[in-house]
């Protein structure tokens, strides 16, 4: 284990965010890290516990899982770190975790909320650093391990889409033995944590980095390749002996009141997309916040990415609507270690905005009733109004209607699921619209081969589904999680393992 009593000796302590009112300024890494002996002494407080609830990955009550869905080794990586032995915390981290580097940016860590110390308010093993400290280390000194390229005889396999799920599914192809190909629709490898994340959060070098490697070690990118036309469809179906679904979530949640379809009113993932793009070309952004009142609806990670991005773009207001109730300060009595703690949030985006455009910008409980547009076309406010939710469902508050002014309105409402064009154009059938959750109907439960429709020409060994593109928006550990399980099983359908 770590060192006896350092948990006693030593209380919690994580990197530092840069100061709001300088980082606000660029778009490089939000944080501070840890010397490597500050490093050393947080592992050393794990405690190497008999039920290490950190790497279960298990839904306690009706609350989001704790623990980690990897099953990462937590407990014996922090103990190696506590002893100075990096590389062999790197080997121990790589038999679970695959790209280690991105779920230690951008995972919320469900493995410190189940952590025994973390039932001590505050006080839980810095895990999410540790892992953090593990990848940099591996990268600083060679990388990860190599494993031979496939041989021009093995089986071939298709993934499609090279967000967390599909760069997860293809590496552990690759190192399974199968030729693995890669198809992206845009211009750059990576998908969600390309252009979904803003680069301040997860530095693109960093995701570059990864997929150069990747063709290092034989994997092969198809980029500006939209398997949604059918003509790439057909030609996938016959040149692979499998095809993987790995698209994402990308149908994103829209709002059903009137004037939605005013100029500004803008899907997040489009405008963190134009804003990344826009970083990495050293260009003007296609869709610019500055010098406008802009409103963000929705309260999760994505639209606090909307508020960091549009602070930085220099946004004249900025505000976030949710319609959900505020979440309490602390742990409710209903909702106990190790449950994820279902507590109020504030990220990085949000302190900024609080702390530089004067005070909270968030609303709870606010439901958007319309769109209000100028005589050309484009927004100009939101109408919106509070809810009770009392009574278990959103109902109005009488006189509490109103104006908000907005000249950019960013839909951050989440995802109903893949995009149906992809899906159906590679033969998987999905539910029809109003008859179930819009996702791939998969040949069993638990498996991630998909259903094809009749008359399909699928692959020899058939159409498959991983991350979001099976089970809905979820977590980034989640889809890499699927990705590889999905691998596994392919590999097996293809006799390569």
């Amino acid at each position: 284990m770590g060192k006896p009593g350092a948990f006693l000796a030593h209380g919690r302590k994580v990197h530092e965010l840069r100061p709001a009112a300088e980082r606000v300024h660029d778009y490089d890494e939000l944080y501070r890290e840890l010397d490597c002996g500050e490093r050393r002494v947080q592992a050393s407080r794990c405690m190497m516990c008999g039920v290490a609830f950190c790497q279960a990955g298990h839904p306690f009550g009706r609350a989001r899982s704790s623990g980690c869905p990897l099953h990462n080794l937590i407990p014996e990586w922090n103990d190696l770190v506590w002893r100075g032995r990096w590389r062999e915390a790197a080997e121990r981290l790589a038999l679970t975790s695959p790209l280690p580097e991105f779920t230690s940016r951008v995972c919320p860590a469900p493995c410190e909320a189940a952590c025994n110390l973390g039932s001590v308010e505050g006080e839980p093993t810095a895990i999410h650093d540790t892992e953090r400290a593990i990848s940099d280390w591996e990268w600083e000194h060679g990388g990860p391990a190599a494993f031979d390229a496939a041989g021009p005889d093995a089986p071939y396999v298709a993934v499609v889409g090279s967000g967390p799920a599909g760069l997860a599914c293809a590496w552990e192809l690759a190192r399974l033995g199968v030729r693995a190909t890669v198809v992206e629709r845009s211009d750059r490898p990576g998908g969600l944590l390309m252009y979904g994340i803003p680069n301040m959060k997860l530095p693109k070098d960093i995701v570059e980095r990864r997929c150069a490697l990747m063709e290092e070690r034989g994997i092969s990118f198809m980029l500006n390749t939209d398997a949604a036309d059918p003509a790439v469809a057909a030609e996938l179906a016959s040149a692979f002996d499998a095809v993987v679904i790995a698209c994402g979530a990308g149908a994103a949640r829209t709002l059903d009141v009137p004037g939605i379809d005013a100029a500004g009113v803008t899907m997040a993932v489009d405008y963190l997309t134009s804003s990344t793009r826009a970083v990495l070309d050293k260009a003007a952004p296609a869709i610019d916040a500055r010098g406008l009142d802009v409103v963000v609806i929705g309260g999760g990670d994505t639209g606090n990415d909307c508020v960091g991005t549009a602070v930085r773009q220099g946004a004249r207001s900025v505000r976030q609507l949710e319609v959900m109730p505020e979440p309490p300060e602390q742990r409710d009595p209903g909702n106990p270690w190790p449950e994820w703690p279902n507590v109020k949030k504030t990220d990085y985006g949000q302190q900024e905005a609080i702390e530089l455009m004067g005070g909270e910008m968030r609303s709870w409980s606010v439901d958007t009733r319309a769109v209000l547009a100028d005589d050309d076309g484009r927004v100009r406010a939101l109408r919106i109004v509070d809810v009770d939710w009392s009574e278990g469902s959103p109902a109005p508050v009488a006189a509490t209607e109103r104006e908000l002014p907005a000249q950019l309105v960013l839909i951050a409402c989440g995802f109903t699921g893949p995009q149906r064009s992809v899906v159906e154009a590679l033969g998987a059938t999905v539910p029809e619209p109003g008859a179930g959750r819009q996702l791939p109907v998969m040949a069993e439960a638990g498996s991630h081969r998909c259903v094809c429709a009749a008359g399909t020409v699928e692959p020899a060994h058939g159409v498959w589904a991983c991350g979001d593109a099976r089970s809905g928006a979820s977590l980034v550990v989640n889809a890499i999680a699927d990705g590889v399980a999905c691998a596994r099983e392919v590999t097996d359908a293809l006799g390569a393992r």
